[in-house]
């Protein structure tokens, strides 16, 4: 038997290192990496400041229903301009992503429909991030957006062990339900008050099912935001494919200060 985790762990190592394709940008350190969960190959964004010395805490990035894409990259680069090791995970495979709100749809659904592998896909980023060697591993986070955010939201509702999650503009509703004595993660979720597709009603049942098992949280509801505030390319999406998506920059900064504060809490003391 420990034979055969040592072997496990070799070749996970080997995995890791042949995908490692490393380049510097804006003094930045960004690698290309290869990881795997059940049989499937997925291909992640990992960035730090290599000027940061020793280890510090790590942030996983869950990206948009699109796929993992030039907007997640983009906040990962942002994260670790804080000092934060960032890796912006593959939830679908393969690096896939589309610009196609069909196909984006039908992704999405393949792991709402199937949440065990969606999570199992988390898990393998979280602990690919946990065990970097420039990586505190008991200060890890995640945020997400939209889809992304519904995400981390399931990952902190079934307990793993993340100091906090941030969901910008994600589905809220739960596919596991919190319970009292299992959530670890202090819970911020930034909303916009606008998008439809986040009811009164399932803001209620949100805060009430938080309250009932004692959970450490923050709901933010920022006033005219539509769904998708945070990315620039909203408001070009929507025109194009006529959704009910517009970017709010207030409403983006603010709520990235908010995520900013957060993270100085729970990450840095």
């Amino acid at each position: 038997m420990k034979f055969r985790l040592v072997l496990i762990f070799l070749i996970g190592l080997l995995l890791f290192s042949c995908a490692d394709n490393q380049t510097e940008k804006n003094g930045l350190i960004e690698k290309s990496i290869e990881y795997s969960a059940e049989g499937v190959k997925l291909k992640g964004f990992l960035v730090y400041d290599d000027q940061v010395k020793g280890k510090r805490p790590g942030v996983l990035v869950v990206h948009e229903w699109w796929g993992l894409n030039d907007y997640a990259k983009r906040r990962a680069r942002m994260l670790a301009e804080l000092g934060y090791t960032a890796f912006a995970l593959d939830m679908y495979g393969e690096g896939k992503n589309t610009e196609n709100p069909e196909e984006a749809q039908k992704l999405a659904m393949s792991i709402y429909q199937n949440m065990k592998t969606g999570e199992d896909r988390f898990l393998a980023a979280y602990n690919f991030l946990k065990n970097y060697e420039i990586t505190d591993p008991d200060k890890i986070a995640a945020i997400g957006y939209c889809f992304g955010g519904s995400i981390v939201l399931q990952m902190a509702r079934v307990g793993t062990d993340l100091k906090a999650v941030v969901s910008f503009h994600g589905g809220i509703q739960p596919v596991t339900s919190a319970e009292k004595g299992k959530v670890n993660a202090y819970i911020l979720v930034c909303n916009g008050a606008a998008d439809k597709s986040v009811t009164p009603e399932q803001i209620q049942n949100f805060k009430t099912e938080m309250d009932t098992a004692g959970v450490h949280y923050n709901f933010i509801n920022y006033d005219g935001a539509l769904h998708a505030f945070s990315n620039p390319e909203a408001d070009s999406l929507g025109k194009k494919f006529n959704m009910p998506i517009a970017y709010n920059e207030k409403a983006d900064k603010e709520s990235w200060q908010e995520m900013v504060n957060l993270f100085k809490q729970v990450l840095e003391k």
